[in-house]
Order: C-alpha cells, then structure tokens, then sequence
C-alpha cells in the first residue's frame, strides 16, 4: 500500500481545482452570450455524482464505509444517492 503525502494531496486538489476551473471558464464560453442560470446547482450536480460512484466503488459498495471516507453521515449519503439516482 503506498502511503500519500500531504505534497499528494495537495497536488491533487489543486489538479482537481484545475479541471473544474477549465471546464467552468469553457462553459460560460461556450454559452455564446446567452444568461447562464443556477450554475451552482448544475456545478455541484455535474461533481457530487461521480464522486459518491467513484468512493461507493472504491468501498465496494459499502455506503457505511463510503460515507466514512466522504465525511458524511450515512443517512445524508444515502439521501443524496436518491436524489443523484445513483443504486
């Protein structure tokens, strides 16, 4: 098992900060003029689900676990894969 350093995670934030940086300044581009609306709700929606998929599978499906590693009460989690759809 490899152990990450404070350095790693940092780097990876700061990647992760990155993408959603570059991927926010392409949108509001590539809206072409037009009003954006409720860019929060879209932003969180467009990065709460594939993260909860990603830890739900890395915890083997194990919500208890998932929601543990999300910093987040079971039920909250569960909650929130209702509304994302996610089973």
């Amino acid at each position: 098992m490899v152990k990450r350093t404070e350095a790693d995670h940092a780097a990876r934030e700061s990647e992760l900060s990155s993408c959603v940086r570059r991927v926010m300044k392409q949108y509001f581009h590539d809206l072409d003029g037009e009003a954006p609306s409720n860019v929060y709700d879209m932003v969180l929606m467009n990065i709460e689900k594939p993260m909860i998929e990603v830890v739900l599978t890395h915890c083997g499906g194990n919500q208890t676990k998932a929601a543990e590693l999300l910093g987040l009460n079971r039920n909250t989690l569960r909650k929130k894969m209702q509304i994302l759809r996610i089973d």
